[in-house]
Order: C-alpha cells, then sequence, then structure tokens
C-alpha cells in the first residue's frame, strides 16, 4: 500500500503554495522507512521573500477589528475538526506516532489553541492609570513579524501553538517546520487561507539549520519562538539576541516524576508510564526521572513490568498499536547509545531494550544512580530511569539537582505535601497526581536551561505583543525655564 503523502509544494509564501529552491528534502515514513513526499528546501532569497510577504500583509491584519481576526481562527478550528481523521492518518506518516494518539493529542490540540485564542481576541486590551488631571493608557501592539521554528515530535501542534497567539494579536508569521516533520505546516495553511486569513500572514519555508538561521537573523523579524533541543535553543537565543528580537524558548529538560509511598500505585505507574512512553517517549516534557519510595519501589517495579508486557507495539495506522517506531534512524542510534550506556554504567535493566529495526521498546532501568548518564541527560525516547528516595527534602534537593527545569510532577494522598512538593520544585510545568496534561487554558513553559517564555493561555498574548504608554496631558506645561 502507497503511503504517499506529497504536498501541492514544499512551501508556502504569500497566500499560495510555491516550490523550494533549495536542496531536495526526503520525508520517510518511520514505520516502514519509505519516502512518502519529496521536498525542497526554501532558498535564502525565498525566505527573505517569505519575511517580505509578511511583512507587507502584517499592518492590514493588524488594523482589522480583533474579533474579526479572532473569527478566522475560530472557522480554521472547526475545519481541523471536521478532518480529523484525514489529519490524524498525515501527522501518523510524517512523525511514525500511533494514529490512536495523533486523532486525539495532535491536531485537536491545535483546533483547541486555534479556538482558545479566537475567543479570547474581543477581550485584550490595554488599561488607563490616572495620575490626579494627566493621566496614561497602554496599547497592546503586535510585534510585527514573528519567526517559529517547530520541532519534529508534535509538529501540527506547535505550528498551531504559535500561530494562533501570534496572529490574534495582529503579528504575521513565517513558520519553519523540523526537517523531519515537514507536511503539518502546510496543511494548516492552506486551512488558515481556507478560514479567511490574508494572503502575506501565515508562510511556511521549508529546511534544515542553514534555513531558520536565515529566518532567525531576518531584520523584518521581531520575534522568535523556537520549540527544540536546549543546544539548539541556546544558538538561536544568541542570534535572536544580535538584533534585540523577542523570544520565546521552548526547550528540554530532565524532568522528575516523584511518587510517594501513600500515593495511588496504578495512578502513579500509569502516569509513569504516560510521562515516558507517550509518543514513544519523544515528548520534550517527560518525567523520566521516576523517584520512588522505598517502600513501594518493589512493588511499584513489578507493577510497571506487567503492565507494560501489555502495551501493544507495531505498525501506527492499526487503531490498537500503543506504541510506534521512533521518527529517524539517527534518533534511534541516539536511544540505543543512552541504553547501552545505562547498563555500562552499572543500571539494572528491568524491561526493554534497545529493540530493533525502527522501534525502542518501553525500557525501564533501576537501581540508578543520579549522576549516571541515564539520569541526568535528555534522551528523548521511551527510557524511564527509577530512582529510590527516603525522604521528602531529600527527593526535593535530588529533583532540583539538574541544570534543565521544564515540568515535574508528584504523587501523593498528602493534599498539603502534595503543593509543598509543587511549590519546592524548580520547574515551569508541573502536576500534582498527574503528567503531562497540558491544556490551552494554562500556561506551558520551562525555568533554567529548559526555556524562556510561555506558550498557551492569556499569558502567551504577553509573548507575542508590546505594550505602549500613552501619557496625556491635560493642563498647562509646568517649564522651570
Amino acid at each position: 500500500m502507497s503511503h504517499s503523502a506529497q504536498p501541492t509544494a514544499s512551501l508556502y509564501i504569500d497566500g499560495r503554495p510555491v516550490e523550494g529552491q533549495g536542496a531536495a528534502l526526503a520525508v520517510h515514513y518511520p514505520y516502514t522507512g519509505e519516502v512518502i513526499a519529496t521536498l525542497h528546501e526554501a532558498s535564502e532569497a525565498q525566505v527573505a521573500a517569505a519575511c517580505a510577504a509578511a511583512a507587507k500583509a502584517q499592518p492590514a491584519w493588524a488594523a482589522l477589528r480583533p474579533v474579526e481576526r479572532g473569527r478566522v481562527l475560530l472557522r480554521a478550528a472547526a475545519l481541523i475538526r471536521e478532518r480529523g481523521e484525514e489529519l490524524a492518518r498525515l501527522e501518523t506518516l510524517d512523525t511514525g506516532k500511533p494514529i490512536q494518539e495523533t486523532r486525539v493529542a495532535d491536531w485537536p490540540s491545535g483546533a483547541d489553541a486555534l479556538e482558545y485564542f479566537g475567543g479570547l481576541a474581543a477581550t485584550i486590551t490595554g488599561q488607563t492609570i490616572p495620575l490626579g488631571g494627566d493621566f496614561v493608557y497602554t496599547i497592546r501592539e503586535p510585534l510585527g513579524v514573528c519567526a517559529g521554528i517547530g520541532a519534529w515530535n508534535y509538529p501540527s501542534q506547535i505550528a498551531c501553538w504559535k500561530a494562533a497567539p501570534a496572529l490574534v494579536m495582529g503579528n504575521a508569521m513565517v513558520f519553519k517546520p523540523s526537517e523531519e516533520t515537514p507536511l503539518g505546516a502546510l496543511k494548516l495553511a492552506e486551512i488558515l487561507a481556507e478560514a479567511g486569513l490574508p494572503a502575506g500572514v501565515f508562510n511556511v519555508v521549508q529546511g534544515r539549520g542553514a534555513v531558520g538561521a536565515a529566518l532567525v537573523t531576518d531584520p523584518r523579524v521581531a520575534k522568535v519562538s523556537l520549540t527544540g533541543s536546549v543546544s539548539t535553543g541556546q544558538k538561536v537565543y544568541a542570534a535572536a539576541a544580535e538584533g534585540m528580537r523577542h523570544v520565546t524558548m521552548e526547550l528540554g529538560g530532565k524532568s522528575p516524576l516523584i511518587v510517594f509511598d501513600d500515593a495511588s500505585l496504578e495512578d502513579a505507574i500509569g502516569a509513569a508510564m504516560l510521562a515516558n512512553f507517550y509518543s514513544s517517549g519523544q515528548i520534550c516534557s517527560n518525567g523520566t526521572r521516576v523517584f520512588v519510595q522505598d517502600a513501594i519501589l518493589p512493588r511499584f517495579l513489578e507493577r510497571l513490568s506487567e503492565r507494560l508486557a501489555a502495551v501493544k507495539i507495531g505498525d501506527p495506522l492499526e487503531d490498537d498499536t500503543q506504541h510506534g517506531p521512533i521518527v529517524s534512524a539517527a534518533q534511534v542510534d541516539k536511544i540505543r547509545a543512552a541504553i547501552a550506556q545505562g547498563k555500562a554504567e552499572g543500571a539494572r535493566l528491568v524491561c526493554g531494550g534497545p529493540g530493533e529495526g525502527a522501534f525502542v521498546p518501553p525500557t525501564v532501568f533501576a537501581d540508578a544512580g543520579d549522576d549516571m548518564f541515564i539520569a541526568r541527560e535528555e534522551i528523548f525516547g521511551p527510557v524511564m530511569t527509577v530512582l529510590r528516595f527516603a525522604t521528602e527534602d531529600e527527593v526535593v534537593a535530588r529533583a532540583n539537582a539538574t541544570p534543565y527545569g521544564l515540568a515535574a510532577g508528584v504523587f501523593t494522598r498528602d493534599l498539603a505535601r502534595g503543593h509543598r512538593v509543587a511549590a519546592a520544585l524548580e520547574a515551569g510545568t508541573t502536576w500534582i497526581n498527574a503528567y503531562n496534561l497540558t491544556p490551552v487554558e494554562a500556561p506551558f513553559g520551562g525555568v533554567k536551561l529548559s526555556g524562556v517564555g510561555r506558550e498557551n493561555s492569556a499569558a502567551a498574548i504577553e509573548h507575542y505583543s508590546q505594550l505602549k504608554s500613552v501619557y496625556v496631558g491635560m493642563g498647562a506645561v509646568d517649564a522651570p525655564y
């Protein structure tokens, strides 16, 4: 069966599909390795053309009533929901994620973002500040052209998460998806156009790092929003700083999930599985350091192994597949190297292992130390490291002993302890008795090396706008000369 997913053209610039003039970009279906589409990178001139189109279209888009901008986003959300099955299939072909996931987690989350910000549009206002007779009022203005750079794990969700707040504030956007997963952003551009978005307001360019660098340093770009690795984030942040560009950085982590001995064991194990194996473990906020209190550790590992034995691994287009392939051969190699290092450093392999072909099964290490590679570095694959702890103070200190701070979770039936530990954890996004739930209504983002800025919720508006203060003098000017 052919899985062709060839788009009309590789790029989307100024309201129409355009073929890229740069190097070829093969898109592989991770399950079979077959080439399902061949795209071409944007040339430097095409990146500049996309930025120019965005700069030209932005003022008229910003001049519309906010509610009119919101309506476009609401229509786009409705179109995404109508085409759910077709879009889920495309996402599975692009990423290799099981279709049971892409039906509920990828485009649906993108539609939620468009709907949320579409509804928020008309409520975004400034304030007046009384000063006796004189007063100041503030206007929340768009930044202009925003550059979005996506990752390969949730390509379409990320495109929507970035586009929705940017567009609703009256900005234009040039979006570069990951070269691994270039297809979803092109669909989003088509859907937004169909929903009534004017030409030039949302553009898509394709390519590897050099295309991203050309986009980030374009003089028309006022803001850069990146989802990616910490090392990529550091480079892009530095490049953006040269032009005083605003940034949002959603980077990786090595997040802790702490399970106290009074927790609901089944719930904690279910969350630990979601926090490590959903999307084959390719999620930036994953809780890959699972700290389990002494008394329940043996039972935790035993029950975890039993539940993992039932996980169905296989063809991601089959309805009952729960665990799909890894996105690329390069990523498989990195994950296998980490598993080999875990064994070499003396951690005990409880279940899983390197796997075969494009698949790495759910893998659990126990008897690990905090200084081991598997407990320090982001693997971005289905590898869970279980660490033993005795006391609350000890586990909080160990959980925080990392340069990262994207997410954290705590499982306990003690209400006070749950809130106390969540407050003490150095992370931008935390969960109590849950994990990896990221509703658009709540801010999402990291601290420390895991990033700056926030996506989603009303907080995201601040990162796609700037405040202007207008001082209004109501009396005579009092000059000393």
